[in-house]
């Protein structure tokens, strides 16, 4: 036998050599100053293409001041208790109103995280008779959903049709011998790659198999869309999405998240989701906000027109200059170089230091080993200028890896 936190060691690995940098530097770092574009990390002013506000909201007047009337008026304990018990309002229900009409969907109900909130959906939709078949590349809010399902689950290779079918048949021919159904799920946005789900795909087998779609839209709510209602809509497919799950954390800005479908549904969920039937309403505040964000989001289509100059203008240029951005279709922009995670390391201080750029870097078990991927994060309020800037760095960035500069073990931060 083991002491149990025996086995929680964690080992530094290739980082180790950054050992004596602080925890918040490479994870949990701390950006500081008013939200958008340029803020600070490490005391120094950088241009910021980390965070998911895409619609720029998070710190729109407008915004600003609703939420601070809101917090004046109710503070951050209204309503109490769950929603099922005392916590419901008109001000709640009037929220999912409109978020059901904006998605066009029968009904809407709110959710206060939506990490929880689809795990919870998926373990109340399904039971042990039932067959779930869900992408690859699904968010680990999805992959820890499944892991809940006590009967069969099968996996189908990332936005492969073929593979899908397959693992259909096999579902099909299983819930047919165990009574049960089956429930698809993908994502509309996926957050990593930047690829749109192959919904009008999955969609089209339903000619072929009786199953529902659940769809994961965090990434595509107010963004993807002739009116921002989703990826659904992009692709023409709103009414045959059985499910359509967003969270209020990207576009909105916000904390929350909703999932819509036929009222019906919506009401068995009311009852059976047991991370909102056990846990305190949201609060009022965030709830007003919440209206004022989608109120902005249906009226200004100028926001959503200007992130997609921001997203052409800069993956574009990334391209012109030879720059692999994978498979993206969206305002997600993956930036891929082959190296090391000591590599990594050094890039992203390099960036970070001396060009005054942060962006999100992904290594390692998220992307193969040999690939380094810098996640840049359009938004609605970057400019032109940050574009120009940003492709300039990158452009000297990949001389550096090119020429070998980042396998030296000298820390790129003094190297200048």
């Amino acid at each position: 036998m083991v002491d149990l936190f025996d086995k929680l060691r964690m080992e530094a690995g290739p980082l180790a050599k950054y050992s004596h940098l602080p925890d918040d530097y490479f994870f949990f770092p701390k950006l500081e100053g008013e939200i958008g574009p340029h803020m600070k990390f490490n005391g120094k002013d950088v241009l910021n293409w980390s965070l998911n506000n895409y619609l720029g909201l998070a710190n729109h007047p407008e915004v600003r001041k609703a939420d601070a009337d809101a917090a004046a008026q109710y503070g951050m304990g209204l309503p109490m208790g769950a929603r099922m018990m005392s916590g419901n309002s008109v001000n709640h229900l009037e929220l999912e109103r409109q978020l059901a009409d904006f998605i066009k969907k029968e009904d809407v109900m709110l959710l206060n995280f939506g990490y929880q909130g689809v795990v919870s959906i998926i373990d109340a939709l399904v039971d042990r008779k039932d067959v779930i078949v869900y992408d690859a590349e699904s968010h680990a809010c999805i992959i820890d959903g499944v892991r809940l399902h006590m009967g069969k689950r099968f996996v189908y290779t990332h936005n492969d049709m073929e593979s899908l079918e397959k693992q259909l048949q096999r579902a099909t021919k299983l819930a047919d011998e165990t009574g049960g159904g089956i429930l698809v799920i993908t994502e509309g946005v996926f957050g990593m790659s930047g690829n749109q789900g192959n919904l009008k795909g999955v969609v089209e087998l339903k000619k072929k198999y009786n199953f529902r779609l659940f769809v994961d839209d965090a990434h595509g709510f107010g963004c993807m869309g002739a009116t921002g209602a989703g990826t659904a809509e992009e692709q023409g497919v709103q009414a045959e999405v059985d499910l359509y799950f967003s969270t209020f954390a990207k576009s909105m800005a916000s904390i929350g998240a909703f999932v819509g479908g036929d009222k019906r549904i919506l009401k068995y969920l009311r009852y059976s989701v047991r991370s909102q039937i056990y846990a305190k309403s949201m609060p009022m505040t965030l709830v007003l906000g919440a209206l004022k964000r989608l109120e902005l989001l249906r009226t200004k289509p100028e926001l959503r027109e200007d992130l997609w100059k921001i997203v052409k203008a800069i993956q574009s240029g990334l391209r012109e200059r030879g720059f692999h951005l994978g498979t993206t279709t969206s305002m997600v922009t993956p930036v891929l170089f082959k190296g090391g995670v000591g590599e990594a390391a050094n890039m992203s201080m390099d960036l970070r230091e001396n060009f005054g750029i942060f962006c999100s870097v992904v290594i390692y078990p998220v992307v193969p080993k040999d690939v380094i991927m810098f996640r840049i994060i359009p938004t609605a309020v970057h400019t032109m200028a940050d574009v120009e800037r940003t492709l300039t760095a990158f452009s000297q960035l990949k001389s550096k890896l090119d020429s070998g500069f980042y396998k030296q073990e000298v820390l790129v931060s003094v190297t200048k």
